[in-house]
């Protein structure tokens, strides 16, 4: 795989050469999931929703973390755990115009993030449900974790280079 650079990169997904940098990057499956679920009785799992035995709910949604000086986010597409019933509000909720007024919901992080020094794994989060057709915002607790600092704080670009060179190169 070529090194970033400033005319772009190459993708190991699909072998092409981008002119413009990534900056958004998801988790597959929240961590919780394994092969097996797939063929269980109560087990889901689709692009933005997921029921593992039925006991366990999930939602993806995007850690926005603002690059300073830029109008461009670095951005996380994760997994949040919710209730039973704050799922089921998102499921009764997923298609209608306006389901942004509900309140937040809250939540734990459910991926462990790379490049991070502690875990990112049951960080305390609010999930805020967008428009439909939007993937929910996702905030996380202010802690001093480094990645609640991101978010609240911002990242420079040279952080974003260098954290998208690590993330290519897996």
């Amino acid at each position: 795989m070529d090194d970033l650079a400033p005319s772009g990169y190459r993708c190991a997904s699909c072998g092409a050469r981008h002119d413009e940098l990534p900056l958004s990057f998801q988790v597959p499956a929240p961590l919780a999931w394994t092969p097996e679920h797939a063929n269980a009785a109560g087990s889901i799992m689709d692009d933005e929703l997921c029921v593992i035995l039925g006991e366990y709910f999930f939602v993806r949604g995007i850690i926005r973390i603002p690059i300073l000086g830029h109008d461009e986010h670095f951005e996380w597409a994760v997994w949040t755990s919710l209730s039973r019933e704050n799922f089921d509000r998102t499921f009764d909720y997923w298609e209608t115009y306006g389901r942004e007024e509900l309140s937040p919901m809250f939540g734990w992080l459910a991926v462990s993030l790379p490049g991070y020094a502690e875990s990112t794994l049951d960080l305390k989060t609010m999930v805020h449900t967008r428009p439909v057709g939007e993937r929910h915002l996702v905030e996380l607790e202010p802690t001093a974790h480094p990645l609640a600092v991101e978010q609240r704080r911002g990242i420079t670009w040279d952080d974003v280079e260098r954290r998208v060179a690590a993330l290519l190169r897996g």
